[in-house]
């Protein structure tokens, strides 16, 4: 595998913010005639770092899958059959799995009336390919062929699940080619809000961190259109806040409530508390290219200093679980029985003192707006200073914390707190990938480890995830074990998913596939 190809391109995803109210559905509600012009209003901290669906890697996804679609939608667990159509009313693959075939659906348009047909998607897959946010998702794509205006035939150079990745929450969306066009030749066209999309809703208007505000598009190819015909979302960083401006009225749902008011708000007969398993993960990245932290005992010692039962508790107030590494329970190829840390302060000391280590000092950030890192971060810095280790605790916005990791990583943060999640269901292709797959360049592997066996690894389990999903499996677990005993980084908890709904409205499944997004279309009144 080609580590050019898989980070032939810059890709963020914000992963600053505690989410604890999300909405993914992949079904549409029939509106009654009161619903039929009315206006759903919603706060969210979900914030916007592109609307080039393209480079989208981010919490914007809470409104792209409003406006975009891709060839297929991935169903929510335990729904059958797996995948419901989106803009591929069928598709197929070859025995070897490395020709798959999309018949595209009749009728399907792009929000300026042009048709979404082969060439459109063909334009928009290669383009995620060289240009996208989640280019490494198409690692294995060869060649788009287009026999017909509504047939797309994907190549492929080994074996890969296509319903999958083509169902993927970012990297997968099909966008009307004079968009790609304009993007091409003006690097900003995306930013006053203009779309290329073809979903049940367009952008109507936005104000960078404050506002934006979705029209249902008319000629949608949906039979049922959307209960609420504007969706009119204030972006809102505080939880507390946003939490009042539910209860008061002044919004119809907000997504960002603090689980700390979860025990109140199930005392409220007007909102259900709804808890679902979710594919959030949270890890602390050592910076391995500075001494001592260059050394595995040192941070085995670390690792060993936390009392996880406790920041688990206060992150996640209930609502978690310690991780076994970076791959989240309930996703491929989560094994539990990879190895987890456990508090042994007398050890850990012990091991510090065979790295000849005195006097360390741990420069920590965080996320100043996750306000679950807030929680817990005081946590590590107690349990560091436990073994005799000095921690210094920074909390910044996210994206000054990431560029300062990017900037001069030998001169960066010790520690790098980060939440995570899968870019689609496996946690093998994306997270053990991309946390701690070395590359001459580290997009998101901030801890800058480099082990050749673990590449080794990944590489192979990668190809094989989509023809022979045991041996993947088998190997992953090999990787994780590397991972838990090299330690790069913290593997603290598990986040559950925590949905708050008010019970005037009817809510489909909440979609772990989908855990950043919304799908608008969905809701109607009870």
């Amino acid at each position: 595998m080609s580590l050019k190809s898989r980070f032939s391109s810059p890709r963020i995803r914000f992963i600053a913010i505690a989410t604890s109210s999300l909405l993914a559905i992949a079904s549409f509600a029939v509106p009654n005639a009161a619903q039929a012009a009315s206006v759903f209003k919603v706060a969210t901290s979900a914030a916007v770092t592109t609307w080039d669906p393209i480079q989208s890697f981010s919490t914007e996804a809470f409104y792209m899958t409003n406006i975009y679609e891709p060839l297929l939608w991935k169903n929510p667990d335990g729904v059958s059959p797996e995948y419901s159509p989106a803009l591929a009313t069928s598709w197929s693959a070859s025995k070897d799995g490395k020709t798959w075939t999309f018949k595209l659906r009749a009728g399907a348009t792009f929000h300026d009336g042009s048709p979404v047909n082969s060439a459109a998607v063909k334009a928009s897959l290669e383009s995620s390919k060289k240009v996208g946010g989640a280019g490494f998702i198409w690692d294995a794509l060869k060649t788009v062929d287009t026999p017909s205006d509504d047939t797309v035939v994907i190549n492929l150079s080994y074996a890969a699940p296509m319903d999958l990745i083509a169902s993927s929450t970012y990297g997968a969306y099909i966008v009307n080619p004079k968009a790609l066009d304009a993007v091409a030749k003006d690097a900003k066209y995306y930013e006053s809000g203009k779309d290329g999309g073809s979903g049940p809703y367009t952008i109507s208007s936005y104000k960078a961190g404050s506002s934006v505000v979705l029209t249902a598009y008319a000629k949608h190819w949906a039979a049922t259109k959307p209960a609420y015909s504007t969706i009119d979302i204030s972006i809102v960083s505080d939880g507390i806040t946003a939490q009042q401006m539910m209860t008061s009225g002044q919004v119809d749902w907000a997504t960002n409530i603090p689980l700390t008011s979860m025990t109140s708000l199930k005392r409220n007969n007007k909102y259900s508390v709804i808890k679902y398993k979710s594919p959030f993960n949270y890890v602390g990245y050592f910076n391995t290219l500075r001494a001592p932290l260059n050394n595995p005992k040192v941070r085995q010692a670390l690792s060993m200093a936390l009392n996880y039962r406790e920041i688990t508790a206060v992150g996640g107030q209930g609502y978690a679980t310690q991780a076994r590494g970076p791959v989240p329970a309930g996703i491929y190829p989560y094994d539990p029985n990879t190895p987890q840390y456990k508090m042994a302060r007398a050890k850990a000391k012990s091991l510090l003192a065979s790295a000849g280590v005195k006097d360390l000092t741990i420069k920590i950030t965080y996320a100043s707006e996750n306000s679950a890192e807030a929680r817990f971060v005081p946590l590590i810095k107690d349990a560091f200073e436990a073994i005799g280790v000095k921690a210094e605790v920074q909390g910044i916005l996210f994206n000054q914390q990431w560029a300062a990791a990017k900037k001069d990583p030998a001169n960066a943060q010790d520690l790098f707190i980060v939440k995570y999640w899968p870019t689609y269901s496996d946690a093998g292709v994306d997270n053990l990938w991309s946390l701690f797959h070395s590359s001459a360049k580290p997009f998101f592997n901030l801890s800058y480890w480099k082990n050749a066996a673990y590449d080794k690894l990944i590489d192979q389990a990668t190809e094989l995830s989509g023809s022979d999903k045991d041996a993947a499996q088998k190997l992953y677990s090999q990787a994780m074990v590397i991972l838990y005993n090299e330690a790069p980084g913290l593997y603290l908890y598990d986040e559950a998913q925590v949905s708050v709904v008010p019970k005037k409205f009817s809510i489909p499944k909440y979609n772990i596939n989908y855990p950043f997004s919304a799908f608008f279309a969905g809701v109607k009144l009870s």
